[in-house]
């Protein structure tokens, strides 16, 4: 990956910013308060969008970026649904939709947005995400279910089939020419799900790798916490898994699939428990509730989503 990053001048940078509106979704995200505060002061748009936290997260928020707008849910309506909240209440060319825990510069913005204007027809640019010791995370790939990205990264501006949710530049009245997220998603593959039909029905998605944005990613919480938010991500990744399959692959998900699928994840979670991996247990208990409630769940959330 080269490691020359032009660095744009300020003027072009304050500019570029008043371009675009950052939509954070949150959901007990306290802790990234501090850090978004010093690194979001000098953007004129941010969106802050709470999925009903019960912790002092929108306190916090409101401490730490006085002049963002927050928009206040009263019940968790997911990742997809709660962005598409703050994608509508924009009124910029673009949107940055930025998990809490991502720590990105004006600069990096600045040079996504210029990318944008390099390649008028691309829907999405994506940045260069990097982990939290500093090494390249491989998080944009070609589309689903056809080749693996493999080698390193980027080294240029690349077309690609997906850009990971963590960060991704989005052109506004793209997201309004597809209704945003499919909010049928909950959580997980709502972002792969945006991405196949941004590229489908916009434009083309690009990598831009001299934007480098810092993904801290999820912090576990101790004890009864930890495992709580454990079988939570694996009830929600399966169910999001089938209705992906479902609606791309054209794989009905069946009440004997569902079946199968539980006894054997029942299987695996007996040994991770036989060798005391509780954590990856406790996920594994959540996928088999996740699968076998998965009809009436999205029953519920159509309705839900619907009224």
């Amino acid at each position: 990956m080269s490691s020359t990053v032009m660095t744009p001048p300020a003027a072009s940078v304050a500019a570029d910013l008043a371009r675009v509106t950052v939509v954070l979704v949150t959901f007990h995200s306290a802790h990234c308060a501090p850090e978004l505060g010093r690194a979001l002061a000098d953007f004129p748009h941010v969106t802050v969008v709470d999925n009903a936290s019960t912790d002092d997260t929108l306190e916090q928020f409101r401490r730490h970026l006085p002049k963002a707008a927050l928009l206040a849910n009263d019940r968790n309506l997911g990742f997809g649904a709660a962005n598409n909240r703050g994608i509508w209440a924009a009124g910029t060319e673009f949107v940055l939709l930025l998990n809490p825990d991502c720590v990105v510069s004006a600069e990096a913005v600045s040079q996504l947005i210029r990318c944008a204007d390099t390649y008028p027809g691309a829907a999405m640019i994506g940045p260069q995400l990097l982990g939290r010791s500093g090494q390249a995370d491989i998080s944009y790939t070609w589309a689903p279910n056809t080749w693996s990205a493999l080698g390193p990264g980027a080294e240029a501006e690349a077309c690609v089939g997906f850009i990971s949710g963590a960060c991704m530049l989005i052109r506004r009245d793209a997201m309004l020419r597809i209704q945003g997220f499919d909010e049928g998603f909950f959580l997980y593959y709502e972002d792969t799900d945006l991405c196949l039909r941004l590229a489908r029905q916009c434009g083309e998605l690009i990598v831009a790798p001299q934007a480098l944005v810092t993904h801290l990613s999820r912090g576990s919480s101790g004890g009864s916490g930890r495992f709580k938010a454990e079988y939570m991500r694996g009830y929600h990744h399966i169910q999001s898994k089938f209705l992906f399959n479902l609606k791309h692959l054209g794989e009905q998900v069946s009440t004997a699939r569902r079946w199968r699928y539980c006894m054997t994840a029942a299987l695996e979670m007996m040994v991770r428990v036989l060798v005391l991996d509780l954590v990856r247990a406790t996920r594994v208990l959540g996928r088999v509730v996740g699968a076998w409630r998965y009809p009436d769940d999205m029953r519920t959330r159509q309705r839900a989503l619907s009224s």
